[in-house]
């Protein structure tokens, strides 16, 4: 953090001397989380959701599924094919720990969530939870690019894709012959990445104190203490024609 905070300082100093506003704008805040939460195990577990096996794994089916979860972070769209039992799905999402609400219809709508595309149901982890893909029961069972990155193929964001797997599954001499046998035109998989949910240590998405982002800018004037996202636009904006018409 040290090492960056000095590169950041060489560059604002630098378009200072050019006479540069400086606006800086984090994403989004970070807050702690202990472990995830699978929904898709859940609507499983109570034979909505359907797989299908290939070469003894098994693949998310969609379309043969009464219902499915796309996970974001702490936020999951879960999908209905049958909105007949909307109330009853709702009903039994609410039940599992670790999920704090379960939004339909005008509930999405006074969260900003009624987007076109977005789930028939909502739903917001707790605070120390983020929502995870994951629908198989048995690891074996999972299917052959979970411990890869593969952001195409995985029904929502997988965080773990940021860790190495411990041990050998995820060390260097193992990488480096799995890339060599690809040099070589060999087929392999590179799954070096692990399906524990425990260490992955922070999320976003629900509202808290911990996601809170930061905007930092020489001259704040009457900028409340709270903004929203979108009016990032027209500060930044307000900053660039100030600084055309001071040039």
């Amino acid at each position: 953090m040290t090492e960056i905070d000095e590169v950041a300082g060489e560059l604002i100093e630098q378009l200072h001397q050019d006479g540069r506003q400086i606006v800086i704008v984090s994403e989004y805040g970070i807050g702690a989380v202990n472990d995830a939460v699978s929904p898709n195990r859940t609507l499983r577990e109570a034979g909505l959701l359907q797989v299908r096996e290939e070469l003894g794994r098994e693949l998310l089916d969609p379309g043969a599924s009464k219902a499915f979860a796309v996970a974001d972070h702490q936020v999951a769209h879960v999908y209905l094919n049958d909105e007949r039992r909307l109330q009853e799905i709702s009903d039994l999402l609410r039940s599992v720990e670790g999920i704090a609400s379960v939004l339909s219809g005008a509930q999405r709508a006074a969260v900003g969530l009624d987007h076109p595309r977005s789930g028939d149901l909502v739903l917001l982890s707790s605070e120390d939870r983020w929502f995870t893909w994951d629908y198989w029961l048995e690891a074996h069972r999972a299917p052959d690019f979970a411990c890869t990155v593969d952001i195409h193929r995985k029904p929502g964001y997988d965080p773990r894709e940021l860790f190495f797997a411990h041990g050998w599954k995820g060390s260097k001499p193992r990488l480096m012959l799995k890339l060599m046998a690809k040099k070589l035109g060999l087929r392999t998989l590179m799954d070096a990445i692990s399906l524990d949910t425990r260490q992955v240590g922070g999320s976003h998405g629900v509202l808290g104190p911990a996601s809170n982002g930061v905007l930092i800018k020489k001259d704040r004037g009457d900028l409340p203490d709270a903004l929203s996202c979108t009016d990032v636009h027209d500060i930044v904006l307000n900053e660039i024609l100030q600084t055309w018409v001071e040039n």
